[in-house]
């Protein structure tokens, strides 16, 4: 089964997110959203940036933080996930280990 990405411009991904351009080049900036392209006329975005930028503008709005804490929100939220993931391989290895 192949994957299939969609791509979006600028314009097509403001008007998706309702961000305004300078909305977007500030969370870019903060690194939440890592866009293709080195120039911002060249931009484009992907279904997975679609996503996190929808994830940000949630948590923006239920816990009324600014930019720069949806930044730091996310990269925690992603630690954490790396953390748990690490934490069921390391439980799946006692489990092997201790049955036998």
């Amino acid at each position: 089964m192949s994957h299939v990405t969609i791509t979006f411009t600028v314009t097509e991904f403001c008007l998706h997110t309702g961000l305004s351009r300078p909305e977007l080049t500030e969370i870019i900036g903060l690194g939440v959203l890592e866009p293709q392209g080195d120039v911002s006329e060249q931009w484009l975005f992907d279904d997975e940036s679609l996503a996190l930028c929808l994830r940000a503008q949630r948590l923006r709005r239920e816990l009324e933080l600014d930019w720069p804490g949806i930044a730091v929100t996310l990269s925690l939220l992603d630690e954490i996930e790396r953390l748990n993931s690490e934490n069921r391989q390391l439980h799946q290895r006692l489990q092997r280990f201790t049955s036998r």
